[in-house]
């Protein structure tokens, strides 16, 4: 096991991640920005290590500054949470160059499945289900034509390096393929440095689904279940639910083993995420995250299985601590993502807390490294905490999202908490009936537009 490990990352995410390692007894260094001196995770690290200014490419994307914070502490594994140096593959391979082990995949790995084209070109010859569209990148309009002909209208164009919805277009004829192909490389070159897109067919109202895996190198993996994050904002994704509403058993657990073995097949190491679309009792994959998500949280509710330990267990050699035949889903949660936005205009709202008060009681977690009297910088993303609830049914889960919705205080800011009491007010939401357009069609009646 390791004895000392840097976590490269700040707020939420910094905070749980100290939390599994001084559980498993390693000394812990937080590394932090000036903004962010009186973090809480900096509070609480064995170290810590200022790294430089606010800007996020002056500190936590500042990789020199980050090895040097591990020779100086003598860190011998560096946890990258989730943002930030997560999935850089060129990360990864410096720090393993200077001896120091990354608490995730291989930079082949990260590498492999950080590209669309060639993450859905692996995803086909490991078994998993994907959209019918182009085979790889899409040069012209005329090739994009021929491509809309045969899985037919609408298509996305998507960019290749993308993610959070940028260099994503949507067409539904060839005079709008032309311009979404146009637009989509502009948007794909000034966000990603690279203009290359792809086409896929587009789904009028699918749900999206994600399956949790953990693979420890060697060949072994398993499946932990699947979290419908179909409730989004602008591709963000705010509210999200495991077991998803909408799948059975027999569904779950099938779409669970395809991602697993073909975990098995790749020899995956670490946690990652397998994402899709699903539509009319098919799946169809999107894209795999390695790394830890935000919303690992309500699967570590249903299966009292802690991710983060796993991802040091499994970096350090220890392999996985569970079998496919261990894993029980009891119970249903839901996660909300508490943003320091107004819940109407979405508006970021930086400032001091002058007052914070978590709900508790049963079944109740809160993950955040705010407190009263913090001051949230503007500098970084917006999520402050995210409130995780957890029953034995999706009805008293819900209920008991309730009950700790109005038990949150948090003066000084605004914050999205009103918006999760309006969703809860709102039949389809009791129902499970949405899809990954509904929150954003809400939002535009809600708003008169």
């Amino acid at each position: 096991m390791f004895s000392k490990v840097l976590i490269a990352n700040r707020g939420e995410i910094a905070l749980r991640v100290l939390r599994a390692c001084k559980e498993l007894g390693i000394k812990t260094v937080a590394v932090h920005s000036t903004a962010d001196q009186d973090a809480m995770h900096v509070r609480l690290a064995d170290e810590s290590v200022c790294i430089g200014p606010p800007p996020s490419r002056d500190s936590y994307l500042n990789i020199h500054q980050i090895v040097a914070a591990c020779e100086i502490t003598g860190a011998d594994a560096v946890h990258p949470g989730y943002g930030f140096l997560s999935e850089n593959a060129k990360f990864a391979d410096i720090l393993d160059a200077h001896g120091i082990t990354f608490i995730g995949p291989t930079a082949d790995h990260i590498r492999l499945m950080g590209d669309k084209i060639t993450a859905k070109k692996t995803a086909v010859s490991l078994g998993i289900p994907c959209v019918p569209g182009s085979d790889g990148e899409v040069h012209d309009v005329d090739q994009a034509i021929s491509i809309a002909k045969e899985t037919g209208y609408p298509v996305l164009i998507k960019a290749t390096a993308g993610g959070g919805g940028k260099g994503m277009k949507v067409a539904h004829n060839d005079e709008e393929l032309s311009e979404a192909l146009s637009t989509a490389r502009s948007e794909a070159l000034a966000n990603f440095g690279n203009d290359a897109v792809y086409m896929e067919k587009y789904l009028g109202r699918p749900r999206h689904i994600e399956v949790q895996v953990l693979g420890d190198g060697e060949g072994n993996a398993v499946h932990l279940g699947e979290r419908d994050c179909s409730l989004q904002r602008r591709h963000q994704k705010v509210w999200e639910e495991a077991n998803s509403p909408s799948l059975n058993e027999d569904q779950r657990m099938e779409i669970g083993e395809i991602c697993a073995e073909a975990m098995r097949k790749l020899k995956y190491r670490g946690a990652g995420t397998i994402e899709f679309l699903y539509e009319n009792g098919g799946f169809y994959f999107i894209e795999m995250n390695t790394r830890l998500q935000v919303e690992h949280t309500i699967t570590e509710a249903i299966t009292g299985i802690d991710l983060v330990n796993e991802q040091i267990r499994i970096a350090s050699g220890a392999g996985l601590s569970v079998s496919q035949d261990d894993i029980r889903f009891q119970g249903h949660a839901i996660e909300c993502r508490i943003n320091a936005e107004d819940p109407n205009t979405f508006v970021p709202s930086p400032g001091t807390i002058t007052h914070y008060h978590p709900p508790g009681g049963l079944g109740v977690r809160v993950d955040s490294g705010v407190y009263q009297g913090y001051r949230i910088p503007p500098f970084y993303d917006s999520l402050i905490g995210k409130l995780i609830v957890h029953g034995r049914t999706r009805v008293e889960c819900m209920m008991r999202l309730r009950r700790a919705l109005d038990e949150f205080v948090v003066d000084g800011i605004k914050t999205t908490i009103p918006l999760f009491r309006d969703l809860l007010a709102n039949p389809d939401i009791a129902n499970g009936d949405y899809d990954i357009h509904w929150l954003e069609k809400f939002l535009a009646a809600k708003s008169g537009k």
